[in-house]
């Protein structure tokens, strides 16, 4: 129904993460009212998201490269910074759930992003997962001590969380020369609760009562 210009933009809008047919024609005809300078600027941003943020070699998190940074600027300010704690390593599913607990200034540990949750165990939602280079981000680094699951306090973070412990116990043995603590965050999320959308006190309280 709509002109075939306006209808190749909903369908590319709709293929953005939770969004819809009608969504998707509702941001099309914003963008129709906007003037010609603001969506230019629209443009030029997502061109600049392109071509200027990069995504960090060690944790995946999307970062812009500053002048004279070390590692070819492949990796983070958060990785590259001397002062974090290097034996510890949180994993978080996603990078607004790094945001959200580096916004609470309680961990000065590493981060590494899964890539998402498992419903289930979906053998798609498994292939979507990091989990080969979480496997060589530990082998790699002796000198991480805890691995932190931080997950949404949902089923399909309770599913993740329990998949992991699955595939990193072997790092747990007794019979390493040392072997891995692995720790989840503890009670102060709610259930069913979502770390991006948590509170600083609760989510301080849930990472300080890992276990």
């Amino acid at each position: 129904m709509y002109p075939k210009t306006i209808q190749k933009l909903i369908d590319l809008f709709s293929k953005f993460p939770t969004v819809g047919p009608k969504t998707s024609a509702r941001f099309v005809f914003y963008l129709m009212g906007l003037k010609k300078e603001k969506v230019e600027e629209l443009l030029n941003s997502i061109s600049d998201l392109k071509k200027i943020v990069k995504v960090c070699s060690f944790c995946f998190n999307p970062f812009e490269p500053s002048t004279g940074s070390g590692q070819g600027g492949e990796i983070c300010q958060i990785c590259s910074n001397p002062t974090r704690d290097k034996t510890l390593l949180l994993l978080v599913a996603n990078e607004t759930d790094l945001v959200a607990i580096e916004k609470i200034k309680k961990y000065n540990g590493l981060y590494f992003i899964l890539g998402g949750t498992v419903s289930a165990l979906k053998k798609t939602d498994l292939e979507k997962l990091r989990i080969k280079e979480l496997e060589e981000r530990i082998k790699n680094h002796l000198e991480i001590k805890e691995i932190i699951l931080a997950f949404n306090s949902t089923t399909e973070g309770e599913a993740t969380a329990l998949y992991l412990q699955r595939i990193l116990k072997p790092w747990t043995s007794s019979e390493l020369a040392e072997p891995k603590k692995i720790t989840r965050l503890g009670r102060g999320l709610p259930v069913g609760g979502e770390l991006e959308y948590a509170d600083e006190e609760t989510l301080s309280s849930a990472l300080e009562g890992r276990k």
